[in-house]
């Protein structure tokens, strides 16, 4: 069972940048399709980026598509989120997952990290 640690999220203005990390606790991070989701308060928790296990496939929401930028290092047993030009609908926490086949589907994702709040300011 992979457990994973998110960090980076934060305040930031309008227009900003944020990067978050996601660390996993062993190398059975490899294996796994990463997923990043996020829930605004009152939403819904919803899909915002995933990445296959070499990383040769990545796939974002339109939401943030041309914004965000999913990556992941498996020496290091992260993954990453790149966000620029935040807006606050990008407002909420971020949580990183790890699933067995890449799905957008919250659901089939068996692993989950506590969450990092990010908050866009307008």
């Amino acid at each position: 069972q992979v457990q994973l640690v998110e960090s980076g999220g934060g305040l930031v203005q309008a227009g900003g940048s944020l990067r978050l990390s996601c660390a996993a606790s062993d190398q059975t991070f490899s294996k796994y399709i990463m997923g990043w989701f996020r829930q605004a308060p009152g939403k819904e928790r919803e899909f915002v980026s995933t990445i296959t296990r070499n990383s040769d496939h990545t796939y974002h929401a339109d939401s943030v598509k041309g914004r965000f930028t999913i990556s992941r290092d498996n020496a290091k047993n992260t993954l990453y989120l790149q966000m620029n030009g935040l807006n606050p609908e990008d407002t909420g926490v971020y949580y990183c997952a790890a699933a067995r086949r890449l799905t957008t589907r919250g659901s089939e994702y068996a692993y989950w990290g506590q969450g990092t709040q990010v908050t866009v300011s307008s």
